[in-house]
């Protein structure tokens, strides 16, 4: 007797990408699940909650729930204010200090052989919070891009988000 051509556990030559925690962005047309800022509310519970690697004195570090590559970082002020020019002196300074600190950190942890790093201020500059500032941190490397994003709309991330996080963590210092 021939074995049916497609029963469960029989191979169908698809490659499949699983991304479980990218479902709440879909299903919230790429809105944060709730009213309330994520980045105010993340400080508030446990790092391994928040995502969080490190906690500054007027900044915080986490990884991006909807990230780019894996060990996407953002650096995000305690202090709810949109825009980078309304940063006190000590804000801006200890946002700088953490993105050089974060690179470092990728390079040990990711062997990231490049970044981006940037901010986008206001909805029309392409932030998807725009109320709360936050830098990006991507870690880079080359042929880490490939036809999924351009022909699918789908990013393949080889590392889940609390391990990355972990790793992050324990090399921060």
């Amino acid at each position: 007797m021939e074995k049916p051509e497609f029963l469960p556990g029989v191979p169908d030559n698809f490659q499949r990408l699983w991304t479980p925690h990218r479902l709440v962005y879909i299903q919230n047309g790429q809105q944060p699940p709730t009213d309330e800022c994520p980045f105010c509310l993340a400080p508030a519970g446990s790092d391994e909650d928040g995502l969080i690697v490190y906690r500054g004195k007027t900044c915080f570090v986490l990884l991006n729930l909807f990230p780019y590559n894996s060990g996407h970082l953002l650096v995000c002020t305690y202090r709810h204010v949109p825009d980078y020019d309304q940063t006190t002196p000590e804000e801006a300074a200890e946002m700088g200090s953490l993105t050089k600190r974060a690179m470092e950190v990728l390079r040990t942890v990711a062997q990231a052989q490049g970044f981006n790093i940037g901010m986008n201020q206001g909805v029309l500059a392409g932030a998807g919070i725009a109320e709360h500032l936050h830098q990006h941190i991507v870690p880079r490397w080359a042929n880490d891009s490939n036809f999924f994003p351009i022909i699918a709309k789908t990013k393949a991330m080889p590392r889940l988000l609390g391990e990355i996080r972990s790793e992050i963590q324990a090399a921060w210092g």
